[in-house]
């Protein structure tokens, strides 16, 4: 097996076994301390840090899953296929967690290590977040804050299909998603990519920065994006985007009954298939039990397959 995929899959296996080991307690939602796992052949994009940032980066484990915040030097952890799978597609991962944290397994190992079963080059995209209270328990009570349900207004045809932008700066994420772009191009033969062949996909808000990326980068020549439960208003889509798959179950928050971001794709002329589920809630990753949305994974695989990015 790839050392890579191999070293990874050891890791991953670690976690399990201390979720599992205090399984009872981490499927209630608690946050939980989590000591930072290794990460050995995670590699440093030299882009910089975060400014007013005054934490260091820390681990907690939520749902079983692990998760880091106030990441201030983003990195790329390759998952290679064995090569006699590879087909030379590349894919940039990028977990979700609002911009103040990444799932790193939920949204990105176990999505990395999926695909490089595929015989695609996975690369998780470990970004530079927004600050959050140093302190454990002050983020708790920060993330279990009383919040404001949306209004009902949001949920109008208007609303639906009126252009967004970003409401807040995703300057440090965007350059982080390009230098990942530019690290895979300059490491392509040792990796075995088609250079022509490297999309992105992204969870939540990885699936935000997919978009986003998409839409303002003047490096990334993306060949197909995979926006998985994100945001669904309009954008002004530019005349090169590159065909979209999208996902996102009815009971996400995040729906509100918008198909905005697939009606500015389709009347842009450009590829798109959407898969609405009826149920999945939001942040299920690759799928949670007796869920319609579980089958998402396999249908993108497919839409790969048809689209012949699994030619070698």
């Amino acid at each position: 097996m790839n050392s890579t995929l191999n070293n990874f899959t050891k890791v991953i296996l670690f976690i399990a076994l201390v979720c599992n080991a205090q399984n009872s307690a981490s499927q209630d939602g608690t946050i939980y301390p989590l000591d930072a796992p290794d990460e050995p052949n995670a590699i440093l994009l030299g882009t910089g840090g975060v400014d007013d940032q005054p934490a260091s980066e820390s681990w907690f484990r939520q749902w079983g899953d692990p998760m880091a915040r106030n990441i201030t030097t983003a990195t790329l952890t390759p998952f290679l296929p064995e090569p006699e799978k590879a087909n030379g597609t590349a894919v940039i991962v990028a977990p979700g967690g609002g911009f103040r944290w990444l799932s790193l397994g939920n949204e990105g190992w176990e999505v990395a290590e999926a695909l490089a079963k595929q015989g695609i080059a996975a690369f998780v995209l470990k970004y530079r977040l927004h600050p959050t209270p140093q302190s454990l328990d002050e983020f708790t009570a920060w993330m279990n804050r009383p919040r404001t349900a949306p209004s009902e207004s949001s949920n109008t045809e208007s609303e639906t299909n009126r252009p967004v932008t970003p409401q807040r700066d995703l300057s440090n994420q965007l350059e982080d998603a390009e230098a990942a772009y530019k690290m895979i191009l300059k490491r392509a033969k040792e990796w075995g990519v088609d250079t022509n062949r490297i999309g992105m996909i992204g969870f939540s808000a990885g699936a935000g920065l997919t978009i986003h990326s998409t839409l303002n980068s003047k490096i990334m020549k993306l060949a197909f994006i995979g926006p998985i439960y994100g945001g669904m208003g309009a954008v002004e889509v530019p005349k090169n985007a590159p065909p979209m798959f999208n996902v996102i179950a009815s009971d996400d928050f995040l729906f509100k009954g918008q198909f905005g971001v697939i009606d500015s794709w389709f009347k842009a002329g450009i590829p798109v298939e959407f898969h609405l589920y009826q149920n999945g809630g939001h942040g299920f990753g690759l799928g949670n039990p007796n869920r319609t949305s579980n089958r998402w994974f396999d249908a993108f695989v497919h839409w790969l397959d048809v689209n012949e990015f699994f030619k070698k």
